[in-house]
């Protein structure tokens, strides 16, 4: 059976589950116990009682007129002779009791002709006789005594245990959102301090995350003392071929300098990539300012770049540092693609989207996937005239927002043509 259309009424956070796991047995369990229990408790008790007054009626009915008054004054019965009838049973709509309290006498009383339940004090029984009787009683005389206690009770008392159960759950659920807030900041390359408590089986997830966050931090830490020192042990070569290169002459140094320096500018993306974002720390920054500082380097270099729009205002937790760095390449792919590029941002109350578009041959729906991969080119699919990288430059832009908990977009541009590459973050 395919239970998919109940899933959008079900609550989608942790507590409101486990909210609705505690109360829904409890609802439930009063509505069997008010069904099943009250109804035939109390239809039970109201059928014997007014079996039991239905004789005391008969007796009285049955006595000589002379008699009858003093009788019904020592059953607590008052009788009116040839009061008017309503021609039909009368009960409010809402009194079940009073069904059984009809039934009863109609069974019991050959000689009714119709019964009045106006309130819950009075019964009024009309009988065929000569002259016409109508006997008034109390009502608590054929029904149980506030039988809404019972009600009040299991209501009260199963708010309370709710309650209870709820604090006592939420105690037990804790652990399991410090846990997962944890992973979380873990994700977005933060470190928020952590220590498994709760349940047996949550200490051990917790225990886990730790014993990998610590794993993946030393490797990390390992990653980069191993990048220092092949940024150290590359360079220096590099360096001794620039000074032998520069002794030869000026036909044959230029071509071997400019592989050379092409060398240094691919040592340096294959670093900057390996080194990931790990060493910086993260800081509230103002997104506006900083895009606006990107957009007026790459203007003064040259490119033909312009902010288009920057909608919205308020500081955003980042690494300044690495969102430069992934807003830079995407410029820089931009104008090295395309003639002219423009750089618009959006801030809402939940996310940030820096956005690049370029007028460019931008890149087919069906290879932007392998477009994000470290060193993939592209050739056929975009303009080789302008120049090449190492195929990092939208790989460095994809890891640093995915390590800023967030995702790059490559999509067409409705505005220029061209690719149209966004840095979407949740704040």
């Amino acid at each position: 059976m395919d239970f998919d259309w109940l899933k959008r009424y079900v609550p989608r956070g942790l507590y409101g589950r486990a909210a609705l796991i505690l109360v829904l047995p409890v609802v439930v369990v009063q509505l069997v116990v008010s069904i099943i229990f009250i109804q035939r408790h109390f239809e039970g008790v109201t059928t014997l009682m007014t079996r039991s007054l239905s004789d005391e009626l008969a007796l009285v009915a049955d006595t000589p007129a002379g008699q009858r008054d003093a009788l019904a004054e020592a059953l607590n019965l008052k009788v009116i002779e040839g009061a008017p009838d309503p021609g039909a049973d009368l009960r409010r709509w809402y009194d079940l009791s009073g069904v059984s309290v009809i039934r009863t006498l109609r069974d019991r009383l050959p000689d009714l002709q119709s019964v009045e339940l106006p309130d819950d004090y009075i019964v009024r029984v009309h009988l065929d006789r000569d002259p016409p009787l109508t006997i008034e009683f109390a009502r608590s005389r054929v029904s149980a005594s506030n039988p809404h206690q019972l009600l009040v009770n299991m209501v009260f008392f199963g708010g309370l245990m709710t309650l209870v159960s709820y604090l006592y759950l939420r105690n037990q659920l804790r652990p399991i959102t410090r846990l997962a807030a944890a992973a979380e900041a873990f994700g977005k390359g933060q470190t928020v301090p952590y220590r498994p408590g709760g349940a047996t089986e949550v200490r051990a997830a917790g225990q886990a995350f730790l014993a990998m966050r610590n794993r993946i931090e030393r490797q990390i830490e390992q990653r980069t003392l191993m990048l220092s020192g092949v940024s150290h042990d590359l360079r220096t070569p590099l360096t001794r071929l620039k000074l032998g290169l520069s002794m030869l002459e000026d036909a044959d140094r230029e071509p071997m300098e400019r592989d050379v320096e092409e060398m240094q500018g691919m040592i340096d993306e294959f670093l900057q990539f390996a080194r990931g974002t790990a060493s910086e720390t993260v800081e509230k920054v103002d997104p506006v300012s900083l895009v606006k500082a990107l957009v007026a380097d790459a203007a003064r270099s040259g490119a033909a770049v312009t902010l288009a729009e920057a909608d919205g205002a308020g500081e955003v937790r980042l690494r300044p540092r690495a969102m430069r760095r992934a807003v830079e390449n995407l410029i820089s792919n931009a104008v090295r693609y395309g003639s002219r590029a423009e750089v618009s941002l959006q801030i809402t109350d939940k996310s940030l989207r820096i956005r690049v578009e370029d007028d460019g041959p931008g890149i087919p729906a069906d290879r932007r996937e392998e477009a994000l991969r470290p060193f993939a080119r592209l050739e056929p699919a975009r303009n080789q005239n302008r120049g090449s990288g190492v195929g990092l430059g939208l790989a460095i832009a994809t890891d640093i927002a995915r390590t800023h908990g967030g995702v790059l977009r490559l999509g067409q541009s409705e505005r220029l043509g061209g690719l149209q590459a966004d840095i979407v973050l949740a704040r």
